[in-house]
């Protein structure tokens, strides 16, 4: 199930108050500003920066 668009809206991440992005693909939330990867698990995101990972520069 995809996240609502409502709720993607107001999510920012929680290191760096960025905006989110939802990578469908991968099932994460991805901040533009800082590169943390969010997990989505069970259709709830996992929006804790301990359960996060960074993306590579590319």
């Amino acid at each position: 199930m995809p996240i609502k668009k409502e709720l993607l809206d107001i999510l920012v991440c929680p290191a760096c108050h960025g905006d989110i992005h939802y990578d469908e693909a991968k099932n994460t939330l991805n901040c533009v500003k800082c590169r943390r990867r969010y997990p989505v698990k069970d259709d709830i995101p996992v929006m804790l920066v301990e359960e996060a990972t960074v993306a590579e520069e590319g």
